[in-house]
């Protein structure tokens, strides 16, 4: 006997935030991975955002995944998430050092080393929580422009 198929009208949650989670085994297979899950979600953010704070997102998305693929052995992950009312994408990224992020002073003549003061440029903040076996590094990107700026 066949039964056909129904379509079934769901409604969303409008209240409920995007979200995107990816974990790598060991190390990160490709960044451009990661860039490309932001584009993604942004895309499907109401309102959409502008091209540059989607840019900033995938910047600060770059370097933290960059940053635990490089300095971390073992697994790691990617969470971003949409904030009510598309204002700001919570990037989190999740790896085994228990190293935490650091800044090297600034040197126009230093090739690399210069990704976290980007990341703190266009986000707001960078937050680390220390985890039983490693760390997670947060950061905020904002991607409507504040009020009165």
């Amino acid at each position: 006997m066949d039964i056909p198929l129904r379509t079934h009208a769901t409604t969303q949650d409008r209240a409920a935030p995007l979200r995107y989670s990816r974990t790598w085994d060991t190390g990160v297979s490709s960044i451009a991975e990661a860039r490309d899950a932001v584009a993604a979600l942004l895309a499907r953010a109401r309102p959409t955002p502008g091209r540059r704070p989607v840019q900033d997102a995938q910047l600060v998305v770059s370097e933290l995944v960059t940053n635990a693929a490089k300095h971390a052995p073992g697994p790691c992950a990617l969470r971003l998430e949409l904030l009510p009312d598309a204002t700001a994408l919570r990037i989190s990224v999740t790896d085994t050092s228990g190293e935490p992020p650091r800044r090297r002073p600034p040197d126009p003549r230093r090739v690399g080393g210069h990704g976290l003061h980007l990341v703190a440029m266009v986000s707001r903040g960078l937050e680390v929580t220390w985890l039983s076996q490693g760390k997670r590094v947060t950061a905020t990107v904002p991607l409507v422009a504040p009020a009165g700026g």
